[in-house]
């Protein structure tokens, strides 16, 4: 098998498929000799359902070269922001952001882009602006947590959106966190930012897609 189901997702398909049940055991029901109605509805539970599986879909992506001079992509996604910016929250200086915009058709699974340790953890509530709006990232509700591999420090921030309305997060600060494993989930969607050092070799572009695991975001 390619992929496994996300841990966060089986309560939504069992959901799924018991008021998918429902759903078509009332048109059996109520529209018995009504073949088109049946197919329909038969048709349309299908794809509702596919989507659903395959948004929760967890791909095996062992990291291949772990190496703690590389930040690997933590999100599948497209980069839509490379700048430098004022980060205000934990570091209070100048920093390169990396901002990986994940579709609802994109793996969801966010993984950890350096090990080290958790020096900072916090869970923001916030709005639900859509996650390329300019003020996502210190608006929204979002997580922030910062990695430090005894090198570098590293701030990742899992951003909600219009439609992904829960995040989790599977670390606390203190702890060791190893490169490439999970460290959350975004539910329906989303954004997923990295605040690194000035000098980081940044080896992406902007609408470059990337896969959590797999793509270098940039050389520290």
């Amino acid at each position: 098998m390619l992929f496994k189901i996300h841990k966060e997702g089986w309560k939504y398909i069992i959901n799924t498929i018991i008021l998918l049940g429902i759903l078509n055991g009332a048109m059996f029901y109520f529209f018995p000799l009504n073949q088109g109605v049946l197919w329909t509805t038969v048709i349309i539970s299908v794809v509702l359902f596919l989507l659903v599986l395959q948004f929760f879909r967890n791909p095996n992506r062992d990291l291949l070269l772990p190496d703690e001079n590389i930040i690997y992509a933590p999100a599948d996604g497209k980069i839509v922001v490379i700048e430098n910016v004022e980060e205000k929250e934990y570091f209070d200086d100048q920093r390169i952001q990396v901002s990986i915009f994940m579709s609802p058709t994109n793996v969801h699974v966010n993984r950890t882009p350096i090990s080290g340790k958790v020096n900072y953890f916090k869970y923001h509530p916030g709005k639900y602006l859509v996650a390329w709006h300019p003020k996502s990232s210190t608006e929204n509700e979002r997580t922030t947590v910062v990695i430090d591999n005894g090198k570098v420090e590293v701030l990742m921030r899992q951003i909600a959106g219009l439609l992904a309305k829960r995040i989790v997060n599977y670390v606390d600060e203190g702890m060791q966190v190893i490169q490439g494993k999970d460290l959350g989930f975004i539910k329906f969607g989303s954004r997923v930012d990295l605040f690194l050092p000035k000098d980081a070799e940044i080896l992406v572009d902007i609408d470059q897609k990337v896969k959590g695991n797999r793509t270098m975001i940039a050389r520290v």
